[in-house]
Formats: structure tokens, C-alpha cells, sequence
């Protein structure tokens, strides 16, 4: 997810999702974490690129073996009444089918990707880490632009476990999706990349 630069509430207010449903359509993404509620400016151009490359090969992957489904962000991800998110990816599985409305996902995806910036490093790696375990969401993976590396976190006994690190220059393969193999360089690619002939 993009930089989160604000927090726009105080633990005495409880937001809910019928109160998200009233913010206004800005271009700034809102998520509310145990009733918190956090405003998220539009992504950067690194975490699009990331996202749009990660999110093609999954979607790919999963669409070639009718696996299911991946959605991209925004989207909202509607975990209970003070918890609803905008995963920058997610990925449910046919058994999970049934928490897809026409207008979100409520309940737990198999899979949540989330991108990190300087900003959201600490929302990304810890609340979301212990939301995402605590509605046993199966499995998180972490993405670090900077770094150029993706951390695998795998539901075990409700608690997340470090299971994989993945650099640039390796195939990410996880038990969740038996023959995936994402070529990182691809995800991890750099703007001029783009533009080469």
C-alpha cells in the first residue's frame, strides 16, 4: 500500500464501516484497523510498477489454473464492522468464493499482499501482520520496493510465520499455490526498464 501520512482519528472514536462509506471520494485510499481510521495518499510510481507486475503474474497463475480470483487495489476487504482494508492484492480461492459480493470481499482472502513505504512500514509489518493473522487470513506476504525482497508469512496455530525471504534474483514459490514461480526480476524491474527498445 502506498504511504500512509496521516492518521486521522484518536482510540476514543470508533470507526465503522458504515462510517468509511461516508468519507468522501478524494483519490486518497481510508482504511479503519480496530477502528482506526488511516488515510492513504494516491501509490508512487515504484509501488505501481511493483504492483502492477506482482499482480499480473499471480493473476495469470491463478487465472490459467482456475484457482480462483486476485484483485488489485483499491478494493475493499471487509474483515468485521472495524476492520476494513484495501489489500494491494488478494487472492480467494473457489472454497473461499462465497465472501465475494458485487461490491467487496467480507471475510478472510486466502492471500494478502501489501507494498510497503517508509511511511507504512509499521502499519504493514505489525497491525496488519496481527489483523490479518487474528481473521486467519492463510497467508501475507510483505513486499520491500527498497530492498527488493518479499517476506512469506504463513498462518500456523493462528500466528504468523516467516516461512520464505525472497530477493530480486530468485523464483518465488509458495505452498499456497503449488507451481507458482514469479520471477522477482520481473516485479523488481526499475522505471527505465520500461522504456528500453
Amino acid at each position: 500500500m502506498a504511504e500512509i501520512a496521516q492518521k486521522l482519528t484518536s482510540r476514543e472514536i470508533q470507526f465503522t464501516y458504515e462510517d468509511y462509506l461516508l468519507l468522501p471520494d478524494d483519490g486518497k485510499r481510508y482504511e479503519i484497523i480496530e477502528g482506526e481510521l488511516f488515510m492513504t495518499p494516491a501509490p508512487v510510481t515504484k509501488h505501481q510498477n511493483i504492483l502492477i507486475a506482482l499482480g499480473k503474474h499471480l493473476f495469470d497463475f491463478v487465472e490459467k489454473n482456475k484457482l480462483g480470483v486476485v484483485f488489485l487495489a483499491p478494493y475493499d476487504v471487509i474483515l468485521s464492522k472495524t476492520n476494513v482494508v484495501q489489500p494491494d492484492i488478494v487472492y480467494v480461492s473457489h472454497k473461499n468464493r462465497h465472501i465475494i459480493t458485487e461490491k467487496n470481499i467480507q471475510g478472510s482472502p486466502d492471500l494478502t499482499v501489501e507494498i510497503i513505504s517508509a511511511n507504512t512500514r509499521e502499519c504493514d509489518t505489525v497491525l496488519k501482520k496481527k489483523l490479518y493473522a487474528r481473521f486467519e487470513v492463510k497467508e501475507y506476504w510483505i513486499v520491500f520496493p527498497d530492498e527488493e525482497k518479499i517476506e512469506i508469512w504463513q498462518l500456523q496455530n493462528k500466528n504468523f510465520v516467516l516461512t520464505e525471504e525472497f530477493q530480486k534474483s530468485d523464483l518465488l514459490t509458495t505452498s499456497l499455490l503449488p507451481g507458482l514461480q514469479i520471477p522477482l526480476k520481473e516485479v523488481f524491474r526499475s522505471l527505465d526498464d520500461y522504456f528500453k527498445k
